[in-house]
């Protein structure tokens, strides 16, 4: 019985040291994660959005791909955020609301252009951070891994329907 209670407090010693440590390494990922299910909701949302105002049907096709695929993307993210102790935002960040706030009020080509220059801009900047992210060892790093090519795949998209809206052709 002794032998029990000596390994047990022990046990209890060691993780109690050890929580710390793994706190602060977990805190960069805690953050990119938050930042990552924002991100997820806010691109949800505006691929409703597109689906709603879309003049093009590359646009609208495009909003239906970004909401299948962030939704599905913020599954992944909760589950790594449960795995780091984080508890998941519910939505998109102040910025992020602003940007869809100014989006709702466009409407046709104006729309088109705006969006597609927004997802563009957007997605190359969240593939530099989920690559950063990516090269660390924590709970976030294995979902910035897993979401890179989809996001990649989202760039292309964009940068296909950029092309398409300045040569003038549908």
């Amino acid at each position: 019985m002794m032998k029990k209670l000596f390994l047990s407090a022990g046990l209890a010693t060691a993780l109690a040291f050890a929580a710390p440590a793994a706190w602060a390494q977990s805190k960069g990922g805690q953050q990119f994660l938050k930042k990552a299910m924002e991100g997820n909701l806010a691109e949800v949302q505006m691929g409703k959005l597109a689906q709603e105002k879309g003049a093009s049907d590359g646009v609208r096709s495009f909003g239906k791909q970004l909401e299948q695929d962030h939704a599905a993307a913020n599954d992944k993210a909760q589950a790594a955020a449960n795995q780091a102790g984080l508890t998941p935002p519910t939505e998109p960040s102040k910025k992020q609301k602003a940007d869809y706030d100014r989006m709702s009020k466009l409407s046709g080509e104006k729309f088109d252009r705006a969006f597609i220059k927004h997802m563009v801009t957007d997605h190359k900047k969240d593939i530099k951070e989920y690559e950063q992210e990516a090269k660390k060892n924590d709970a976030a790093s294995g979902y910035a891994q897993d979401a890179l090519p989809t996001l990649q795949k989202h760039l292309q998209v964009a940068q296909s329907l950029e092309t398409k809206s300045t040569t003038g052709s549908r």
